[in-house]
């Protein structure tokens, strides 16, 4: 059986261009053998339940393996059982400080493969010890009032009387992007989010994305990384889009969002060091949370402060056949909505732990989110898909944007720690560092 594990270990970091370390110690070896299995764990239980593989690039045997022959979940729970019983027999002492973040990362996975594959089991978790397993943090639920006085701040800023909500999605109707103009100024997003990241991260040769416009999906955009620094950007056109959202989307999907972070982490860390685990993205795991989280912080990287309204205003609002003039009111209400995301994860919780009925979230969404009842209901949708996963985007944000803020002052600084965090096998408590 060792010699199996070892075998397998040295066939999948050839067959991913990496050499083989001369020496390895008993540790990193366990590791190398944790790694292979727990990529065979992850493609099996993607058989099990789909949408669990967000991503996978790596040995082609180990997937048609996995179709032709996935295990039932009872025995995947008992494997993620034991490869996290010999990780926690992996002696810190015994690797270096490279591979001791590697183990903490494979933790990590393994803890969300244990707590997922129980949920697909039918076990049941409270909002906050489904977020803690699958994710590696607890996110803190604060009170809906909490939001009330952001919501009197809003109040003043859009005109008119009446419902708050109503008032807002009926301003934001005024910057809708036409849909014969669509594609090109979403082109035009991600083409100055590109430009933007290539000003501070080498991006992998060769490194592209394809674009579609899809509907009937719980999303409003998606990246389907297909490995070879390949990604498929898909944007959900059931709902009117925005422009603001061609920055977001273009960042957060893209650059220096999804796209870079995967491409990064193919190169860098499957290619180059034979780290097979990274080679699957289980979607309901801590990497998620640092997936979500620097993709939305990356926005605000990308283009800080004024700096967003300014290149809509004089780039986005001519193609989209808007008046640039009003660029400015758009943007100051879109900054003051921003401090109102997390009170969707409270929204959730009381949605997901039987604590507010389906109407009553559906009018939360719409009040605290400042929307019209159809996005709340197609938000709503998405919760009931993902559950708390909806803790990656905005806490997620929080967490890497304080990250990255510890890194320096200088813009130099803020793009170098993203570039670390996007790039190494970050966790979620190495955001706290």
């Amino acid at each position: 059986m060792k010699l199996r594990h070892a075998v397998a270990s040295l066939a999948v970091v050839a067959a991913l261009g990496a050499s083989a370390p001369a020496l390895a110690s008993p540790g990193s070896e366990t590791l190398d053998k944790v790694a292979v299995d727990f990529v065979r764990l992850t493609l099996e239980a993607g058989e099990r339940e789909p949408g669990y593989v967000d991503a996978y690039y790596g040995p082609r045997e180990y997937l048609n393996a996995a179709k032709l022959a996935p295990r039932p979940v009872s025995v995947l729970r008992r494997e993620a059982d034991r490869l996290q019983t010999l990780l926690a027999k992996v002696s810190d002492k015994d690797l270096t400080a490279d591979q001791r973040r590697r183990k903490l990362f494979l933790k990590g996975q393994v803890k969300a493969a244990q707590t997922r594959l129980a949920m697909i089991a039918g076990d049941k978790f409270s909002f906050q010890d489904e977020a803690q397993g699958l994710f590696g943090v607890r996110p803190a639920i604060k009170p809906l009032k909490t939001y009330d006085p952001i919501l009197a701040r809003i109040d003043k800023l859009v005109p008119g009387q009446g419902d708050l909500a109503a008032r807002v999605d009926a301003f934001q109707a005024r910057y809708v992007i036409p849909t014969d103009r669509l594609e090109p100024v979403m082109k035009a997003g991600i083409a100055a989010c590109k430009a933007k990241t290539e000003e501070h991260i080498k991006l992998p040769a060769g490194e592209r994305f394809d674009l579609s416009f899809v509907t009937q999906k719980p999303w409003s955009g998606y990246n389907w990384y297909q490995g070879g620094a390949h990604s498929l950007i898909e944007i959900n056109t059931d709902l009117p889009i925005y422009i603001s959202r061609a920055l977001d989307l273009g960042c957060h999907e893209g650059y220096p969002g999804h796209h870079v972070l995967n491409a990064l982490l193919e190169e860098k860390l499957t290619k180059e060091k034979g780290w097979v685990e990274f080679s699957v993205y289980p979607l309901f795991s801590p990497q998620s949370l640092i997936a979500e989280g620097s993709a939305n912080y990356g926005i605000a990287l990308a283009f800080p402060g004024q700096a967003k309204t300014d290149f809509e205003r004089d780039k986005l609002y001519p193609l989209a056949g808007l008046d640039p003039k009003t660029a400015a009111a758009y943007g100051a209400l879109m900054d003051a909505k921003a401090a109102l995301a997390q009170s969707e994860i409270t929204i959730a919780a009381a949605y997901l732990d039987g604590k507010m009925k389906k109407p009553e979230a559906v009018r939360a969404l719409a009040k605290y989110g400042l929307t019209s009842t159809a996005r709340a209901e197609k938000r709503l949708s998405f919760i009931e898909t993902y559950r708390a996963y909806i803790i990656n985007y905005s806490l997620g944000q929080d967490l890497v944007r304080a990250h990255v803020d510890r890194a320096g002052k200088t813009e130099a600084a803020r793009w170098a720690a993203m570039e670390r965090v996007i790039s190494e096998p970050t966790t979620p408590a190495d955001l706290a560092r």
